[in-house]
């Protein structure tokens, strides 16, 4: 019958003709039962019922299950307290009640009074796998209709004739939901790309779909294995989505259910035990109970994925066939993932490794770059950025662009860097390396035998004494200069560099000479950072004019930030900046080692405190730049597993602290990952305590970093 249901009492067997209150709890459907008037229905009074009646009454009352008896031709109604809950606001008075007049809105439905009637009449059985009941509007929380797998049974007295229909209601809502939930699952999957993506989807589907308290996955690594687990009511911010899950490593030969399953291949199920005592880290492990773990059917990966409960759990066939699919999916999701990983680490290591490790390091001149993979990372793409200290002390900066995204690409563009360099270290000229590039790459042209080589570059020359800068190009974007006078706002132009054809087309460039003074900054980009689909170049060009301008310094790293975030939309081209600052005064530098042990982030603590108090940093700026160190260092830590590197940089204007990773668990993958602290915790703090934060991918690692300007006066 329709209505709604929610959970189901499991009330005690009354005796029937007893007392109200005897065996039943006062208010309950059973009680009422006990209290009614059945002298005055076709059942007769209690204590005439026949053994046969007496017993079906009895089974009724006792149940947890929604149960009715229909008795008689107008199959009058007796039932429990879960059909009581079932049926919503027509209890009480359903009572007693023939049961076409209490369901009269929907008795003439199909599969309703059709059904019982055959049932009654003809003693025909009826089973309905999926029964949708409506919601009833009268019960809070009725939202959406229940689902519930019905049977309908004639009932005969001693002398074998039908005197009703037996009624047998279970709810099947969550199952049915959380079929629904797979499909979800299985396109949220189809989305992945790394293992961590994977991590993520896998254990937010779990914890839900299952009604878990915990949910694990693990992954080999190697010889060993690693593994991430969600607890239901741990604290989540927004920021944690950005973050890589907290992996926990464990010993190829671990006694963890989940590593033995995922070893061996074989399910595991325990209902009520302590699964996890062995190995547990901390009390969400001690209080587990119930554990299920399902191996991951991969070639590439072994793993599994484990659901828990802290009360005793019986595994029923359905819910074990849901998980096993569930697994399935998360095998086929987790081997697609280590291929993009293997592919994308192969192509981006490949990229990386003909980008210049280290940047010089000068005391008027500060530099940073940042190089972004597009949008599919598994290629490797033929930007490219270096600076270099020339013979005559001037810096060199280029920045240049080989069309392809390719390991082809990449090749020609580690040809094209290493001749410019040579080139430049033998006449420094912009105009005379450009000159000597075309010439390269037109003679790798022809060796190739295409006329498709497109390369685009743009190279200058900073004499810091002299305060000018000069520049020449070969079809590439115009540099940005940001100046900032110290009595005026900031300002960004770009420089008017008379343009010149790509490289290998017979490239005649010409140079343009323009000041370069203190608190200037220069700005050398690849066209991914402005250009976008349906939109013009000159407001790509703009928008990024803007965000250099409104930027709160001109520190390089910072610009880079601004610079690859400044025009909105995604871009399917890599991304490349250079930027250098000729600084007002010569910085302060410092660095530290950070050993992979605990005691690490206490001791760059200590360490910090007492350089910047040297320095006679603000007390304010020192407390927040050691909070948000601390943060970083232990972030680094727990999701590289290897030593790190704190340097922090004072001018004048700001403090720069960046802490970097040398691995990244083998992968390149944290290259698409915002990466920050250990749960989001210190996404908040470097958000509030800093101006101005970002991560760059290295050759080997990540870094990550934040600005603290220093308060005038």
């Amino acid at each position: 019958m329709p209505g709604t249901v929610g959970r189901v009492p499991t009330p005690s067997a009354p005796v029937p003709g007893a007392p109200a209150g005897s065996g039943a709890s006062s208010g309950g459907a059973a009680a009422a039962v006990l209290a009614h008037p059945w002298a005055g229905t076709p059942l007769g009074p209690p204590e005439a019922w026949g053994p046969a009646l007496r017993a079906v009454v009895d089974l009724v009352l006792a149940s947890p299950v929604p149960m009715a008896l229909l008795y008689g031709d107008d199959l009058v109604l007796l039932y429990n307290d879960g059909y009581a809950e079932l049926i919503g606001a027509r209890h009480p008075t359903a009572l007693g009640r023939p049961a076409a007049e209490v369901f009269a809105d929907i008795w003439h439905e199909p599969g309703n009074g059709d059904v019982l009637e055959r049932a009654y009449r003809q003693g025909e059985s009826f089973l309905e796998r999926e029964a949708m009941l409506p919601a009833d509007p009268h019960l809070v929380g009725a939202a959406e209709p229940a689902v519930f797998t019905r049977g309908h049974s004639p009932v005969r007295d001693s002398a074998g004739r039908i005197i009703g229909v037996l009624t047998v209601a279970a709810q099947t809502t969550q199952l049915t939901q959380q079929l629904q939930s797979l499909s979800d699952f299985a396109a949220a999957l189809s989305g992945t790309l790394t293992l961590d993506d994977v991590a993520r989807v896998t254990l937010g589907y779990a914890i839900e779909s299952f009604d878990a308290d915990r949910v694990d996955f693990t992954v080999d690594e190697g010889g060993n294995w690693r593994l991430v687990r969600r607890i239901r009511g741990e604290l989540l911010d927004e920021a944690d989505e950005r973050l890589p899950p907290l992996w926990r490593r464990a010993p190829a030969d671990s006694s963890a259910p989940m590593v033995v399953t995922a070893r061996s291949g074989v399910p595991f199920y325990t209902s009520d035990g302590q699964p996890l005592r062995d190995i547990a880290v901390d009390r969400h492990d001690q209080k587990i109970r119930a554990l299920a773990a399902l191996p991951l059917r991969s070639s590439v990966v072994r793993g599994a994925l484990s659901v828990g409960y802290q009360a005793p759990h019986t595994w029923s066939p359905a819910e074990r066939a849901l998980l096993t699919a569930s697994a399935e999916l998360v095998g086929q999701a987790a081997e697609r993932a280590r291929r993009f990983e293997t592919q994308h680490g192969t192509a981006q290591l490949l990229q990386r490794s003909m980008l210049p490790e280290q940047l010089p390091d000068l005391p008027r001149l500060r530099i940073a770059a940042r190089y972004d993979p597009g949008v599919d990372g598994n290629a490797a793409g033929g930007d490219f950025y270096d600076a270099f200290l020339l013979p005559t002390g001037a810096l060199g900066v280029v920045l240049g662009d080989v069309a392809g995204h390719d390991v082809q690409a990449a090749a020609r563009m580690g040809q094209v860097r290493a001749a410019l360099r040579a080139l430049a270290l033998t006449d420094p000229r912009p105009d005379a390396v450009l000159g000597g590039l075309d010439r390269l790459v037109s003679s790798l042209g022809a060796e190739a035998g295409t006329q498709e080589l497109f390369v685009t570059v743009a190279f200058g020359v900073i004499e810091a004494d002299r305060e000018r800068i000069t520049l020449a190009s070969a079809g590439h974007p115009a540099p940005l200069i940001r100046r900032c006078s110290p009595t005026g706002e900031p300002t960004a132009e770009y420089v008017d560099v008379p343009p010149g054809a790509p490289l290998g087309l017979g490239c005649r460039p010409r140079t343009a000479t323009v000041p370069f003074r203190p608190g200037d900054t220069l700005l050398l980009f690849s066209d991914g950072v402005v250009e976008r689909r349906w939109q013009d170049l000159t407001s790509g060009l703009s928008g990024l004019a803007r965000a250099v301008t409104a930027a709160g310094s001109g520190d390089p790293r910072a610009l880079c930030a601004v610079a690859t975030a400044a025009v909105p939309g995604a871009t399917e081209d890599d991304v490349a900046v250079l930027a250098v600052e000729h600084a007002v005064k010569p910085s302060r530098s410092a660095s530290m080692e950070v050993p992979a042990e605990p005691t690490a982030p206490s001791r760059v603590r200590h360490w910090m405190t007492a350089q910047l108090s040297e320095w006679r940093v603000p007390e304010a700026v020192v407390g927040a730049a050691v909070l948000c160190t601390s943060e970083l260092t232990t972030n680094a830590l727990l999701h590289a597993g290897t030593a790190a590197r704190v340097e922090i940089d004072l001018s004048a204007e700001r403090l720069l602290v960046s802490v970097a990773d040398s691995g990244t668990r083998g992968t390149v993958t944290r290259a698409q990952t915002d990466t920050l602290s250990s749960r989001g915790r210190g996404l908040g703090l470097i958000e509030e305590l800093s101006d101005a934060w970002g991560t760059d991918p290295t050759v080997r690692g990540s870094t990550v970093w934040f600005e603290i300007l220093i308060p005038v006066g």
